[in-house]
């Protein structure tokens, strides 16, 4: 059996190598990886060659959201078995610090996460991987959707950061893969309205595909103007910043409800201007999420029972061996891909 991994070698550049075969060890699975969906975080690493303002080493290995088939176990494991197929919670944490003993286990300071440096990702064709964090699917959950369990994690993570209800006015600014997952997380949960905003008329036409009530298209109307409209005046219940652009974190303010929430789920980097006495007159609430805690299972059955159609998500299939392709089209033809996944 051959162990192929893709490495990125230069940024923007990648390059496909063998590795040795991974060995489980206790505690550990084997995983024969079939897809790995390619993340923001990953093509932001892939073109900057960057992690917090600081170069990191290369060659390098990404990846994160991942699935496959058991092939080996080793001492000890008894959750899953060799032929089970499941998809991987790549957050490995430590288990004793006080954020990970209270359950926030996203929050410990030690965690190893998989394509964030200095730790190798899960491109390439086998991995070793701590069995608790290996999630079988059920028959009618492919592996494709398998592998976007994670990023739908994040989106149910924001979704219940913001107590979403029923019936509730939401509005979402972005509609990337997180953007359109987090309103479906939100219809999911029983939101009246969910209005849409991003700047590409094909990511909002993909999210009226996916169950958008209203989009808005910010290139050329005015996103303020349109929530009043829609909202009757009110303002949204809840607003999700789900860009990562410090101009839609702005406008946040502007179009919650007096007494409403504000979650901020996008990765929003440098100094953002904020009018703070704005959100105060209306005693709105900002919250934030990272990543997410103890929600695997209930997005594999979100799955498993029809609640949310992920697969509608993969916008974009490549083949490992096009995967310089595949992270090329997530970078330059952002206003089409949703989401890219690679096929091994």
């Amino acid at each position: 059996m051959r162990n192929r991994a893709a490495y990125m070698v230069t940024p923007g550049k990648m390059e496909i190598r063998e590795l040795p075969m991974p060995q489980a060890q206790p505690g550990e699975v084997v995983l024969k990886i079939e897809y790995v969906g390619v993340c923001g975080s990953d093509a932001h690493f892939f073109e900057s060659g960057m992690r917090k303002g600081k170069a990191f080493d290369l060659p390098f290995i990404l990846g994160h959201e991942c699935a496959g088939t058991v092939t080996q176990v080793g001492a000890g494991v008894q959750n899953v078995a060799v032929g089970d197929r499941v998809c991987f919670e790549p957050q490995i944490t430590c288990g004793v610090c006080p954020e990970c003993r209270s359950g926030r286990y996203n929050l410990c300071k030690d965690v190893r996460f998989p394509s964030v440096p200095p730790y190798d990702g899960m491109l390439r064709d086998y991995a070793a991987i701590p069995a608790h964090l290996a999630f079988k699917l059920p028959d009618n959950v492919s592996s494709l959707e398998g592998a976007l369990i994670e990023p739908l994690a994040v989106g149910l993570s924001a979704a219940s950061r913001g107590d979403v209800t029923l019936g509730q006015d939401v509005v979402i600014l972005g509609a990337g893969c997180i953007g359109l997952l987090t309103m479906m997380a939100c219809k999911a949960r029983g939101a009246g309205r969910v209005i849409v905003s991003d700047l590409f008329s094909k990511r909002l036409d993909k999210a009226l595909e996916l169950g958008a009530d209203a989009v808005i298209d910010a290139s050329t109307e005015d996103t303020m103007a349109r929530v009043t409209e829609l909202t009757e005046g009110r303002g949204a219940d809840v607003v999700f910043e789900t860009a990562g652009n410090s101009h839609t974190a702005a406008e946040t303010s502007d179009l919650v409800r007096r007494g409403g929430v504000i979650v901020f789920v996008g990765n929003i980097n440098g100094e953002t201007p904020y009018r703070f006495m704005d959100l105060m007159y209306k005693e709105g609430e900002i919250r934030t999420i990272y990543r997410y805690h103890n929600n695997f299972p209930t997005a594999i059955r979100a799955v498993s029972t029809g609640r949310i159609d992920v697969k509608a998500i993969a916008s974009h299939q490549f083949d490992f061996q096009n995967v310089q392709e595949a992270f090329d089209a997530a970078l330059y033809q952002r206003q089409d891909v949703v989401k890219a996944v690679i096929k091994l």
